[in-house]
């Protein structure tokens, strides 16, 4: 089962599975997409066959996702996942086809946070949910941190950098970078944005008081059994002394 967690303000905040809205057009693609997500253990809440009843849903229903066709009668996907993204309603993945390259651009412009490429399979479903979940959070996260557009540009640059280390260094997905991140910044009380700088510091060579701890990230991210495995809860957490 797939566990709901806390997002912004259309997340669900209780235990279970993490919800999700599915807008397709076609009726046998939102139908196999459907049977998909259920296997995986994520509950479909909605289906919408248009942009308009997508958004409509989503601000009733509040799901945790919205796994939304690129193009849709009515209005299209890419309107639609706008002003979803725009409410912080649930963080968006978009369908499209490969040879859509412009259509992907085009939806991440409008707030889409990942995207599958048609044919996609179930195995393809977890990684991109994933994905766009997290870069939901840190989004969320990241504007309770900062108040004007231009600190959290720059906030988040420095958050992706400090994720890229991670990811290198410790061999992390960008979720779990995200992850460690988010608690170390809880457990130090300082923003993300400061943790991301000292860890940035630290892999660069300029800061050997952090090592330890990332060491000790390092050794558990050694010890995870799968990829896709969520952040372990014993994950180390920096000492507040540090």
């Amino acid at each position: 089962m797939r566990e709901a967690r806390t997002l912004g303000e259309g997340a669900a905040t209780q235990a279970g599975p993490l919800k999700v809205l599915v807008a397709e057009d076609e009726a046998l693609i939102r139908l196999d997409l459907v049977e998909m997500l259920t296997a995986e253990g994520y509950e479909v809440v909605g289906e919408a066959a248009d942009g308009q009843s997508a958004v409509d849903l989503a601000v009733s229903l509040r799901p945790n996702l919205v796994i939304m066709d690129v193009k849709m009668p009515v209005r299209d996907g890419i309107d639609a996942a706008w002003e979803i993204a725009k409410g912080r309603i649930a963080p968006v993945v978009i369908l499209t086809a490969f040879s859509q390259r412009e259509m992907v651009e085009r939806a991440r412009d409008a707030g889409a946070l990942a995207y599958l490429l048609k044919p996609f399979t179930q195995a393809d479903l977890a990684p991109a949910i994933e994905l766009a979940v997290s870069r939901f959070e840190e989004l969320v996260a990241l504007e309770k941190e900062v108040l004007t557009l231009h600190e959290r540009l720059e906030a988040r640059k420095i958050v992706d950098q400090a994720k890229g280390l991670l990811m290198e260094t410790h061999k992390l997905t960008e979720a779990q970078a995200f992850k460690w991140l988010q608690r170390s910044a809880m457990d130090r009380r300082e923003s993300m944005k400061a943790v991301a700088e000292t860890v940035i510091a630290t892999l660069n060579n300029k800061n050997p008081d952090g090592a330890e701890p990332l060491a000790e990230l390092g050794e558990q991210a050694a010890r995870k059994q799968r990829p896709r495995k969520r952040f372990p809860a014993d994950a180390p957490r920096p000492s507040s002394d540090q």
